[in-house]
């Protein structure tokens, strides 16, 4: 093994470097893992424009998988060999919500790829309260890593229909067909949902929401989604809407498209101190349920990690690939709407 690797650092907003870096030391109860393929995420992204923290100079990076090279004193029920994703949450394991199974909601968590060290490089130590925890989920043998490396975000977009109550024969109503609204869409016909509505102003995107069979697929700057879904629905509008993308003011027009006591989530992170302006009444009278999602629980992981192999449309959601030392690019490509899902493969792994 090298002493040195290719790591991808932030230094600022708007400052990341490929750079070189140790490989990591690891203590007792600690996993060096060499990575697979990590892949981009939207927060990365906000991250880099200064709309949400990381720590400078931490090697960034939260959806990765690859194969165990190194164990601790002490670990268990993990080895050499081992083919994995991490769950990033570094959680306290003892606070309210880490005893209720909500990991993603501990109140003293800590992530990797923003304070503590990620998935951007050739190694990555995963810290002994991840390894303890159990939120090294073991990887399918026939799951190559640059797909293994979206099991976070599936994971998430998971969380976010059983949430919203998603089940065979619902409607879905989802603003923006990118990276994560397209998981949604993946996702929710594996779950049976019978109709989905889609809209987005990208061309390219809305073709690619088509061929993985939404319903009908709509520009925005044309269309009302909340139209088209009560047309679709006999008038009635979506068991369940989500908001995909970020930009406040689609928040009446998403709430538009859902039905009496139906749900609406805001899936999206928003740049800081966002402030929605609606019709509150919407809420009491037709008593729509509105919540937010972030993240997932490790159950949800695990399940996605199972249903990957079996859903050849995520696949179709990896369009960008690249080399390590090219690791920005993959930013520049998410920055500048290049494709989906911009991942970097790491050899060897």
């Amino acid at each position: 093994m090298a002493d040195s690797m290719r790591a991808l650092i932030f230094h600022a907003p708007g400052n990341i470097k490929v750079e070189q870096r140790p490989v990591p030391d690891i203590g007792p109860g600690d996993v060096l893992l060499k990575v697979g393929a990590t892949s981009v995420c939207a927060s990365d992204i906000r991250v880099y424009r200064g709309e949400k923290k990381a720590a400078a100079g931490v090697i960034t990076g939260h959806e990765f998988a690859g194969s165990v090279v190194r164990i601790g004193e002490g670990v268990q029920d993990v080895a050499v060999g081992d083919r994995t994703i991490v769950c990033p949450i570094i959680a306290c394991g003892a606070c309210y919500y880490c005893q209720i199974g909500r990991r993603n909601r501990c109140l003293k968590r800590l992530t990797l790829g923003y304070d503590v060290d990620g998935g951007f490089a050739d190694y990555v130590r995963v810290p002994e309260a991840v390894v303890r925890l159990g939120h090294m989920i073991p990887l399918d043998s026939e799951l190559p890593y640059d797909l293994a490396s979206i099991t976070e975000p599936m994971a998430c977009a998971l969380n976010s229909l059983e949430s919203c109550k998603v089940l065979p024969g619902s409607t879905m109503a989802i603003l923006g067909c990118g990276p994560m609204g397209l998981m949604h869409l993946v996702l929710g016909r594996a779950m049976g949902a019978s109709k989905i509505i889609m809209s987005d102003p990208v061309e390219e995107r809305r073709r690619v929401a088509e061929e993985l069979g939404a319903t009908v697929v709509i520009d925005p700057t044309k269309h009302s989604i909340a139209a088209e879904t009560k047309a679709r629905t006999n008038g009635l509008g979506a068991d369940a809407g989500f908001l995909s993308i970020g930009i406040t003011e689609l928040v009446e027009e998403g709430l538009g498209a859902v039905r009496k006591e139906g749900y609406f989530n805001l899936f999206a992170g928003f740049p800081p101190s966002a402030r929605i302006d609606m019709e509150a009444n919407r809420i009491h009278y037709d008593e729509i349920f509105m919540t937010g999602t972030q993240n997932a629980t490790t159950d949800h992981y695990v399940r996605v990690s199972q249903m990957l192999p079996h859903m050849p449309g995520a696949q179709r959601l990896i369009t960008n690939r690249y080399q390590p030392e090219e690791a920005n690019l993959a930013y520049e490509a998410r920055l500048g709407l290049s494709g989906l899902k911009a991942v970097v493969v790491y050899e060897g792994a």
